[in-house]
């Protein structure tokens, strides 16, 4: 799917939607969103991340790991819960985990690296937006705990920025909320 979008609407009109549903975003989709990924601020020329795509089958071993995961953490916890868990990565037709693939040591620092993921996060979801995809960026402790970056075959120094979660919009998309620019802007204090 390709449309036309005047660019500052693009960045000023999207919005997170959690509700969605098949189709999910095609190969060519795919290609198009890692693309804007990869042209994220990336100091040193690390290029320090990595994207793992997931649909189908997939998405149920994802929700396999979160499975377990949470019976390690909860030990006590009830099917229902461990029922919730493994159903969270079936929200969406497509899940793409973003990676900070991190280097150290370097002379760039860490949080640059996570930075530039985070960047290479946004970039795809602008990219979803201009395709017609609706997407949500999910994290939640299953991004930070260590056995779910062990079972998806991540290094120890690797971090989950987030979850993308992608396919077609479903239900009512809640508005771009109105802010005033004024409410985030700082001046410098006087010395």
């Amino acid at each position: 799917m390709s449309l036309i979008m005047d660019p500052i609407e693009l960045l000023t009109s999207r919005v997170s939607i959690p509700v969605l549903t098949e189709p999910g975003p095609t190969a060519s989709d795919i290609e198009t969103m890692i693309k804007a990924a990869i042209r994220a601020p990336d100091h040193g020329q690390l290029r320090p991340w990595r994207f793992m795509v997931l649909n189908g089958e997939n998405r149920h071993q994802l929700g396999d790991i979160f499975r377990q995961t949470i019976e390690m953490i909860q030990p006590d916890a009830t099917d229902a819960v461990k029922q919730r868990f493994a159903a969270m990565p079936l929200r969406a037709p497509t899940v793409i985990i973003v990676i900070a693939r991190i280097v150290e040591p370097h002379k760039i620092p860490v949080i640059e690296q996570l930075i530039s993921a985070g960047a290479a996060a946004q970039n795809m979801l602008l990219a979803a937006h201009a395709l017609g995809l609706g997407a949500i960026w999910r994290t939640g402790e299953m991004a930070y705990h260590s056995l779910v970056k062990e079972k998806l075959g991540l290094e120890s120094t690797d971090e989950i920025t987030g979850f993308i979660y992608l396919g077609t919009p479903s239900g009512k998309i809640k508005p771009v909320p109105q802010l005033s620019t004024n409410d985030f802007m700082m001046e410098l204090p006087e010395n």
